[in-house]
C-alpha cells in the first residue's frame, strides 16, 4: 500500500468531529477554547483528542500538528 493511500485510510477512520478537533488543536487552540467554540465540555474534547491520537498512533501534540500539516488538515502560512 502506498504511503498516500495509507494516510487516506487513516484519515478516513477519524470522525468528522475528531478531524475538527485535530484542526483546531493544530491551529493552537486549547481544549477549553475548542470546547467553547464547539459547544462541548472540555472532557468531551479531551476524549476526542485521546481517541484520535490512539487511532493514529500519535503520542504528543507535536506529532498531531505534523499529522495535520502532512494531511492538509491545516496549512502553514507562507511569508509574503
Amino acid at each position: 500500500m502506498s504511503v498516500e493511500k495509507h494516510a487516506n485510510l487513516r484519515r478516513s477512520i477519524l470522525t468528522s468531529r475528531e478531524r475538527e478537533v485535530v484542526r483546531m488543536t493544530a491551529e493552537g487552540n486549547s481544549a477549553r477554547k475548542i470546547a467553547s467554540l464547539l459547544g462541548l465540555s472540555v472532557k468531551t474534547v479531551e476524549a476526542h483528542r485521546f481517541n484520535l491520537m490512539r487511532k493514529l498512533d500519535i503520542h504528543n501534540k507535536a506529532q498531531l500538528v505534523t499529522y495535520a500539516v502532512q494531511n492538509k488538515i491545516v496549512t502553514v502560512p507562507t511569508e509574503a
